[in-house]
Parts: C-alpha cells; sequence; structure tokens
C-alpha cells in the first residue's frame, strides 16, 4: 500500500493552492471557511536531479521520476476535536496518512480574511495541535482504562502498554505532541495500533507573499524560530507566485524563478521534503526505454526492492549487479564503472542504498 502525506493547515492557509502546484490534481481554492468537506487526493512527482544527470549520460525513450500520494485535508477550526465544522472528516483523513505536510499562513491580504481576525503563524500551529491532541487524549484515555483494568487484574503483559498509555497521557496533557518525546519500541507498536495524530512526522509549510518567496519575513522567521526544538524542516514558499510558475513554460518560468530571487520551485523542495518525511529513498534503472527512480523504504534488501519493479524479479531474485550514483557520474558509463572496478555484484542480503543503480539477474 502507498503511502501517503496530508496536507493541512487553517482555512485561507493556501494549503490547497500548494496542493495544486504539486499534484497532477486541481482542487477548487475558495476564501471561504467550510466550503469543502472532503478531501482531494493527487500524486506528485518528487524532482530528483539526479535521474535527469543520468538521462544525459544515458539516453532513454522516457524519464520517469518517484511520486509520492498527496491528500488535501480539508480546513480546521477550532473546536474540530468535537465535530466543529467539518473537524470529524479532517482528523479521520489526517489518521488516515502517513506524514503531514503542515501549511501556516505568513502573509496578509485583506481579500482574504484570517478567520480569527489577524495573521499568527505560531497561533494557529497551535491551535491545530490542540485539536489533534484532543483527539489523541480520548482515544488514549478509553484505551487507558481497558489496560489498567486488566493489569490490575493480575494481567503483567498489559504492562508495556500501560507504561506507554500514561507516558502519552502526560505529554497530551501537557499540549506536548508524541511525536517529541523519545519513544520505545512498546510505544511505536501502541502508536501503531491506534493510529495517533500526534505522533506523525511533520515538516512545516511557511506560506509567504510574493516579495518574501526567497528569504521569507517576520512571520515565517518567527514561525521558524518556535519550531526550533522540533528538529524538523520549515520550507518558505509563496503560493501564489507557485500557482503563477506552474503554468508557465520552461523558458518563461526561470525567467520568473529569478526574479523571485529563487533557482527552483519550492514546491520541488515540499516533495522532496515530504519523501524524506516518509523515510523513502530513491534507486535507479537506466536504460532502453526509460530512466527511472524506484520509491523503497530505508533498509530494505535488493530482492524486496526488485519486487517493486516487478513481482517475478523478487521472486526469481538471484542477484544485482549495483553502481553508486556518484561512480556513474565520475565514469560516465556502465562499462567505464565495471573496468575500475566500480560495479559490484550484490546478493538478497544486500541493503539498497539511496541513489543506487541496479540491474537485477532473476529467473522464474
Amino acid at each position: 500500500m502507498a503511502l501517503k502525506v496530508g496536507i493541512i493547515g487553517l482555512t485561507n492557509s493556501g494549503k490547497t493552492t500548494i496542493f495544486n502546484c504539486i499534484s497532477d490534481a486541481k482542487a477548487e481554492v475558495s476564501n471561504f471557511a467550510f466550503s469543502t468537506t472532503k478531501s482531494n487526493l493527487g500524486t506528485a512527482e518528487v524532482a530528483d536531479p539526479r535521474l535527469l544527470e543520468l538521462h544525459k549520460l544515458i539516453k532513454a525513450e522516457q524519464v520517469i521520476p518517484a511520486t509520492i500520494e498527496l491528500v488535501d485535508i480539508p480546513g480546521l477550526a477550532k473546536g474540530a476535536g468535537q465535530g466543529e465544522g467539518i473537524g470529524n472528516t479532517f482528523l479521520n483523513d489526517v489518521r488516515n496518512v502517513d506524514a503531514l505536510v503542515h501549511v501556516v499562513r505568513c502573509f496578509d491580504d485583506p481579500q482574504l480574511p484570517h478567520m480569527d481576525g489577524k495573521v499568527d503563524p505560531v497561533r494557529d500551529k497551535e491551535n491545530i495541535d490542540f485539536e489533534l491532541q484532543v483527539k489523541d487524549l480520548e482515544q488514549i484515555e478509553r484505551k487507558l482504562q481497558k489496560v489498567e483494568k486488566a493489569f490490575k487484574t493480575g494481567d503483567k503483559t498489559q504492562k508495556p502498554a500501560f507504561d506507554s498509555l500514561v507516558k502519552f497521557k502526560e505529554q497530551l496533557e501537557n499540549l506536548g505532541n508524541i511525536r517529541t518525546i523519545d519513544l520505545s519500541e512498546d510505544d511505536q507498536k501502541l502508536i501503531r495500533e491506534l493510529y495517533l495524530l500526534t505522533a506523525k512526522p511533520v515538516l512545516y509549510v511557511c506560506n509567504v507573499d510574493d516579495s518574501s518567496a526567497a528569504l521569507g519575513n517576520a512571520y515565517s522567521n518567527t514561525f521558524a524560530e518556535s519550531v526550533k526544538s522540533e528538529n524538523t524542516e520549515v520550507i518558505v514558499v509563496a503560493g501564489k507566485a507557485e500557482a503563477d510558475i506552474a503554468e508557465l513554460e520552461e523558458t518563461d518560468r526561470n525567467d520568473f524563478l529569478s526574479d523571485l530571487g529563487l533557482t527552483e520551485p519550492g514546491v520541488q523542495r515540499i516533495t522532496r521534503a515530504a519523501y524524506s518525511l516518509l523515510n523513502l529513498i530513491s534507486f535507479f534503472t537506466v536504460g532502453g526505454k526509460e530512466n527511472r527512480a524506484w520509491s523503497i523504504p530505508r533498509g530494505v534488501a535488493a530482492p524486496v526492492a526488485a519486487g517493486t519493479i516487478h513481482s517475478d524479479l523478487e521472486r526469481g531474485f538471484i542477484r544485482a549487479e549495483v553502481i553508486a550514483y556518484t561512480d556513474m557520474i565520475q565514469y560516465k558509463t556502465e562499462a567505464a564503472c565495471k573496468e575500475a572496478g566500480k560495479m559490484r555484484v550484490e546478493g538478497k542480503t544486500y541493503i539498497v542504498q539511496d541513489g543506487d543503480i541496479l540491474h537485477v539477474r532473476f529467473n522464474v
């Protein structure tokens, strides 16, 4: 099952505009709160300069980048945990994604009023955190009642779950997120069982005005400082400008980017960061019909990686011929890499590394 990234944010934060820039789907953008009651689904290509560099060396008919699945989740309002606005829809959809891109509004626009009357990205982020914390706390308290009853009546196997739940409850009651505390294997097991919202990895996108696209502004600077302790990425993007960039031809796009002080569209940085947040890496196959990046979780063995290409390759896996991306760039051809001793033959236990170029030998 493909991993999904949820794009979240308060209404009028610009998250749907950013979703439209990233994905192959086009969702309706509105200035009105609660104007949509369902999530938008899309797929985004992960911009990887390495794939283009390989294509310069080894031509193919097509270049196919890795992709991620995106869910643009309806805007949140205060009281979502109690079902206000479309709160229940929002929270259920958050539960079903694997990582979060949290868009915070860092721009003023009198034509797009803030639902709280004033732009304050730190407050907005805390409001969403609070709604997720409320929902997690409700679930943990229900689970804790059952586990505690069993534990106190002599079922010692419930001790790890009891300890984890107590730890989670204390963190949430102090308005903290579960992802920010040290987690044991028992903690992780319980998180997977309960699909806890505040345990999901997150990156933040500060949606700024066009003039702040390159360096950010006072809003985004204050926000970045406020989340320093979370040890996560904060990306500054001008959503309105990104929407314009997405409509331009390649040559015009480069001129527009230059005028904004950018070297690439900000949404490309978002997709790469989201890919990393999902703990995904890419390996490449090159030559013939396509040069392609394939997505796998970090730490996967060669036969499993081969299975992402075709199930027969995993079933009949014999070995993989492997060239590191940096070696291919240095030596230019497969033959030169082989002559220099940079083509390795790896077996079933080999853990595929980010950037590996694979040629799989198999027999079915």
